[in-house]
């Protein structure tokens, strides 16, 4: 099967993800207009419980998966990576089926009490289907990472969002009826649909590869596999911690959230519009340049473990500070793009332009988020998961007391929100980047940062004074979007000029790598 060098199979990833994020941004526009700020708001309290299931099911074995297939791939040890696959299939496979259970019988019984808002019961019920298929497409996830063969991984997300946008406006009118609940039910439920569809296609591609076969035959392989139990769970569970402490932060987010907002004096109805124009509108779209970071941390931690196995420490700290130039170049021309033209994009893509004023709050704080991808997947194959799930859990804590303080001060509301939120953000990537200096003795480059202040600062003079003086007779989405491509690509000019997009990298991509001398 194909294998890809690090930069090209992160290439192929951003393009997908890239891809995956504008299909996600038009399901979440269907999802406004169909059911509503209210609707919107009870689906994104349910969707912390399903990244919470998610992590449980998972147990932390695609990142584990990934090291340990990179590893055996390295020797072309293929009975290795056979094992590896079956006993976490094994795994995987006996969670979800006590997960599914659990949910089926827990949920009815306690979402009452923890939720201010139980009409979230019905979302969350939905949400079981998904605990199954999530188990398998973990463990194929890990493989295609581990050989570096990104684009069955990449692609399967796509197939996710198509499935899904073809099926949400369906099933939320056909629940409308029956309440705004049913309709955010509907949309979790095309979101199982759409993970159904992913991986049927991982699968697919799994079989075509012809490279691992697995059958019965293949369980007599779990005999003397203690060893590599050990390492799968020595990697997988901190990792897994770490995702859980997030999962269970995010799932406690709401809950708080709602019950902090009427301290403060906010009705049940008004606090869950005002936290879907939060994390469905403004979070949406701070995150959406999150598919580069994210499709780093994918290709850093088998390139990473590979550089380890072959005692290349040099690459190591060549892979870390391009994978930050990246992150560091998207993060800026985030920064400038959603905080300068935050009020068109929300009233563009969701008809909300109040939920601008949250974007202004975080989007400062949000460009540190970029660097924090990179640095946690550098933990994870240094065998420092475990830090990393420390560093997580502190981050949790301070957000969890902060989230209250200032939620339910009237004076803060939903603003004191947005800034726990950025507190969380800030602390951990400091604490990750702490840990990686002390133990590999990591320097920055500083030339870099500070090129790329001077990159932020010229693109967003530029983007205030054209939004004041530029078309302003043309309408709101061609004006809007024409100012945007104008700073784009005047942000990528300045920064080919100032060094921080190179040219021997850019000759490595594909498509544009043929462009390049």
């Amino acid at each position: 099967m194909t294998r890809q060098s690090f930069l090209k199979g992160s290439f192929i990833l951003m393009a997908a993800g890239l891809i995956t994020r504008i299909l996600g941004m038009i399901n979440g526009m269907i999802l406004s207009r169909v059911i509503g700020d209210e609707g919107v708001g009870l689906f994104m309290m349910a969707f912390p419980a399903m990244l919470l299931i998610v992590t449980l099911t998972e147990l932390g074995l695609p990142v584990a998966i990934s090291k340990l297939v990179a590893e055996a791939e390295t020797f072309g040890d293929r009975k290795k990576i056979r094992l590896i696959l079956i006993l976490s299939l094994t795994i995987v496979c006996l969670i979800s089926i006590i997960l599914t259970s659990a949910m089926l019988l827990a949920i009815p019984v306690t979402a009452k009490y923890l939720f201010a808002d139980t009409r979230v019961v019905y979302p969350l019920l939905a949400i079981t289907p998904v605990i199954p298929i999530v188990a398998i497409s973990s463990v194929l996830r890990g493989y295609f990472q581990g050989i570096r063969n990104m684009k069955p991984y990449a692609f399967s997300g796509i197939v996710e969002q198509v499935v899904r946008i073809s099926l949400v406006v369906t099933l939320a009118n056909l629940l409308m009826p029956y309440g705004v609940a049913y309709a955010a039910a509907g949309a979790m439920i095309a979101g199982a649909a759409g993970e159904c569809a992913s991986l049927l296609y991982m699968l697919r591609m799994f079989r075509k590869s012809g490279g691992i076969r697995l059958n019965m035959q293949s369980l007599s392989l779990l005999k003397g596999s203690r060893t590599t139990l050990r390492r799968l769970l020595n990697i997988g569970l901190p990792t897994m911690g770490s995702r859980l402490i997030g999962s269970l932060s995010s799932f406690l987010e709401p809950m708080i959230v709602s019950h902090s907002l009427l301290i403060a004096g906010y009705s049940i109805k008004t606090s869950a519009e005002l936290y879907g124009q939060l994390t469905g509108y403004a979070l949406t779209l701070l995150l959406l340049p999150g598919f580069i970071t994210h499709a780093l941390h994918i290709s850093l931690v088998p390139a990473i473990s590979e550089a380890i196995v072959r005692k290349d420490y040099g690459m190591i700290h060549y892979r870390l500070n391009q994978s930050l130039r990246i992150a560091m170049l998207t993060g800026g021309l985030s920064l400038v793009v959603t905080f300068s033209f935050a009020a068109p994009l929300m009233q563009m893509i969701y008809e909300a332009p109040e939920a601008a004023y949250f974007i202004h709050i975080m989007a400062p704080f949000f460009m540190i988020l970029y660097f924090q991808a990179p640095l946690h997947a550098v933990l994870q194959a240094l065998d420092l998961a475990k830090a990393a799930m420390i560093n997580t859990l502190i981050g949790a804590v301070v957000k969890i007391v902060t989230l209250f303080l200032l939620t339910s001060n009237p004076e803060f509301g939903i603003a004191g929100t947005a800034l726990a939120i950025c507190i969380n953000v800030v602390l951990v990537t400091f604490l990750h980047a702490a840990v990686i200096f002390k133990t590999i003795g990591f320097s920055l480059i500083f030339k870099d940062y500070i090129h790329s202040g001077i990159l932020i600062a010229c693109s967003g003079i530029l983007a205030h004074y054209l939004i004041g003086r530029a078309l302003i007779t043309w309408s709101l989405v061609p004006r809007t979007l024409a100012l945007m491509t104008t700073i784009s690509l005047f942000y990528l000019l300045l920064g080919s000029f100032l060094g921080i997009i190179r040219r021997d990298q850019l000759a490595q991509l594909p498509v544009i790598g043929k462009w390049i001398d």
